[in-house]
C-alpha cells in the first residue's frame, strides 16, 4: 500500500462513528442477495469524507487513487470519487480531463452502489460528454446489462438537464422504463422530475405519452413537484 493511501485510510478511520458503521450496512442493503451484498463500512459521514477528499485531492496521483477506489470499504471508494471529481473540475488541461474520464470508466466495477453513482457520474462523465459531444459514452452504458451502468447513464444526463438539454434523458428513461429493479425506477423518476423542474412542459408531454406504462415508483418520483391536482390526475389515470 502506498503511503498516501495509508494516510487517507487512517484519516477516515479516525472519523469512524460506531453507530454509523452499524447502520450503513442495513441502509445500503448489504445482505445476501441485496444490491449492496458484501459491502463493508467504516461509519464515516459524507461531510467528513468530503473534508478528507478536499485535503488530499492534490496530493494523490491516479495510480495511488486506483488503490483507494478499489478498496472493499465503501467510504474509501466514495472518498476516492470525491477526489476524482475535484481533479476533473480543477483541471485546466483537456488531456488531464480525458485521463480522469478514462480512469473513471476503467474503474466502473468499483462504482457499485447508488450513492457512489449519483455523487460522481454527472459531475465527471456527464459533464465531459456534454462539453465534448460524446453522448455515446453514456449511451453505451445505457445499453449495458449492468444495472449500475444503466444508472450511471441516466443520472449522467443531469448535467444535460442543468444546461436545458432533455433528449438524452428521455431516451435513456424510455429505454429502461420497465427495468426490473426499483433503483432504476427511482433514478428514472428522479431525472424526469429534474427535467420538470427545468421545464414542466417537457415533463408533462413525456408523462402524457408514457405515464400509464411507468412503474408506480417512477411515476411518483417524476410528479413529486407538480401541482397536487395534476399529481392526482396522473396517479388516478385521468389524463
Amino acid at each position: 500500500m502506498s503511503s498516501i493511501v495509508k494516510e487517507i485510510q487512517e484519516a477516515l478511520a479516525v472519523l469512524s462513528i460506531p453507530e454509523k458503521a452499524e447502520f450503513f450496512p442495513r441502509f445500503f442493503k448489504t445482505g445476501k442477495g441485496e444490491y449492496g451484498e458484501g459491502d463493508l463500512f467504516l461509519g464515516v459521514t459524507v461531510p467528513d469524507q468530503r473534508s478528507v477528499a478536499k485535503e488530499y485531492y492534490s496530493k494523490i496521483n491516479l495510480n495511488d487513487l486506483s488503490e483507494l477506489l478499489s478498496s472493499k470499504y465503501h467510504e474509501h471508494r466514495l472518498t476516492a470519487l470525491f477526489i476524482l471529481i475535484s481533479k476533473f473540475e480543477k483541471a485546466k488541461d483537456q488531456i488531464v480531463k480525458e485521463e480522469v474520464v478514462k480512469f473513471y470508466l476503467n474503474h466502473l466495477p468499483h462504482v457499485n452502489n447508488w450513492d457512489l453513482v449519483d455523487s460522481s457520474c454527472y459531475k465527471i462523465l456527464g459533464r465531459y460528454a456534454f462539453e465534448n459531444q460524446k453522448e455515446n459514452l453514456l449511451r453505451e452504458l445505457s445499453e449495458s446489462e449492468d444495472m449500475w451502468h444503466k444508472r450511471i447513464a441516466v443520472v449522467g444526463t443531469m448535467h444535460y438537464i442543468k444546461k436545458g438539454s432533455f433528449d438524452l434523458t428521455k431516451e435513456f428513461v424510455t429505454r429502461n422504463l420497465k427495468h426490473s429493479h426499483d433503483l432504476m425506477h427511482k433514478a428514472n423518476g428522479w431525472l424526469l422530475r429534474e427535467m420538470g423542474n427545468k421545464n414542466e412542459t417537457e415533463l408533462t408531454d413525456y408523462l402524457n405519452k408514457y405515464y400509464q406504462e411507468m412503474p408506480r415508483t417512477c411515476l411518483r418520483y417524476s410528479i413529486e413537484k407538480l401541482d397536487e391536482n395534476i399529481r392526482q390526475d396522473y396517479l388516478k389515470g385521468r389524463i
